[in-house]
């Protein structure tokens, strides 16, 4: 294993031949976080970025909101376990719910505490997040050498400020939050972009970094149109080649031209806009125009 990945070799059979081939696979271990001296909860992941991944999964279970918290964080045992001693005591939480991640995920936090996103978002065209998820898949490093493993990004609207892989898609957003609260960044108000579908705990992860705009290469589910709503989220899936589709917008932080523009935006209530890049077209909604 190096990096996360497995040099491997395989037969490639079809119906007229066989091959050798040599090549990789993705890693996968399992990361088990102790915290003041107690065992609390194991973490199936690629094993890159741990620390990240830890500081990530507190920070999205509301047991620490800084780094500063955090007096000890040491990532031993060939990366599977991470003991965690912070400055303060904590009541773990102990409620699990195991999520749809592909990976088995789970969460303890209570979706009810959740507050919704007050950030307007850095405003951005169709064009521009088509062209930040192209930027999304040309940044991925793991992918391109093991393929199964998805990839997550944090944006400005401008540019992709950070960028984690892993084979859980809810891992790649705990990371992205590890690496923000190392680094200084803050990351509400920007975009997420992932490869991942977007189910109740993607959302959920994203609300608690008050993210405004979230942003899949796949779909949402019902559960998390629902959350958009109740979180002020804006919710855009499918993003491929010269397409999006925009779910819900509550306020307009997608600019979309006026032949664009449907009754749902105005009542800011659920709406699906297929938007094709270049051409003025709606999908299932009504037009209007001046």
């Amino acid at each position: 294993m190096q990096n996360g990945i497995r040099a491997i070799g395989y037969i490639e059979a079809g119906a007229e031949s066989e091959n050798w081939v040599e090549g990789h696979v993705i890693e996968e271990a399992p990361l088990t976080l102790y915290l003041n001296g107690a065992e609390w909860v194991t973490l199936m992941c690629t094993p890159v970025n741990q620390d990240e991944l830890a500081l990530g999964f507190m920070a999205s279970e509301g047991v620490i909101q800084t780094t500063q918290q955090v007096a000890v964080l040491d990532i031993s045992h060939q990366g599977r376990v991470a003991d965690i001693w912070l400055t303060h005591q904590v009541a773990l939480p102990r409620r699990q719910v195991i999520t749809s991640g592909c990976s088995g995920g789970l969460t303890f936090m209570d979706s009810s505490k959740v507050t919704p996103c007050p950030y307007p978002g850095p405003g951005v065209t169709p064009e521009q997040l088509l062209v930040l998820m192209n930027q999304l898949r040309r940044a991925a490093i793991l992918y391109p050498q093991s393929q199964g493993v998805h990839a997550s990004a944090l944006s400005d609207g401008q540019q992709l400020l950070l960028v984690r892989e892993d084979i859980g898609r809810h891992n790649t957003l705990d990371k992205l939050r590890g690496a923000c609260l190392q680094g200084g960044i803050d990351p509400s108000n920007g975009i997420l972009l992932t490869t991942g579908r977007i189910s109740s705990e993607m959302l959920r992860k994203a609300a608690t970094m008050q993210v405004p705009i979230v942003v899949s290469r796949t779909s949402p589910t019902g559960m998390t149109l629902d959350l958009a709503r109740d979180w002020n989220i804006t919710l855009a899936g499918y993003a491929r080649i010269n397409r999006l589709r925009i779910y819900h917008d509550p306020a307009g932080r997608i600019r979309l031209s006026q032949q664009a523009q449907t009754p749902a935006q105005l009542d800011s209530s659920f709406f699906l806009n297929e938007h094709d890049v270049g051409e003025k077209h709606t999908s299932g909604v009504k037009s209007i125009t001046n």
